[in-house]
């Protein structure tokens, strides 16, 4: 029971992680992109990262709704003993 609720927590934390980066892949211009994030090299394209900010947001809402699942599963199991 223990480590599903540990892997819960994990992959809502990788969830939200994935929700961040995709928000600054939308809201954020390829040379102004951290340097941890792909596609911040890119010297000749000046505009923003749509496709892989919305893949990115949508893998991390995924994520977080399997965490949220994850950790609500472990709580509600219980041994009765058989």
């Amino acid at each position: 029971m223990r480590g599903r609720l540990a892997l819960g927590v994990v992959v809502i934390i990788l969830g939200l992680a994935g929700i961040a980066v995709g928000v600054m892949y939308v809201t954020m211009s390829a040379h102004a992109l951290p340097s941890f994030i792909p596609g911040h090299t890119v010297a000749d394209v000046t505009g923003k990262r749509d496709k892989r900010g919305y893949a990115s947001f949508l893998i991390g809402a995924v994520l977080l709704v399997i965490g949220i699942a994850l950790a609500v599963t472990s709580r509600r199991r219980r041994s009765y003993g058989f």
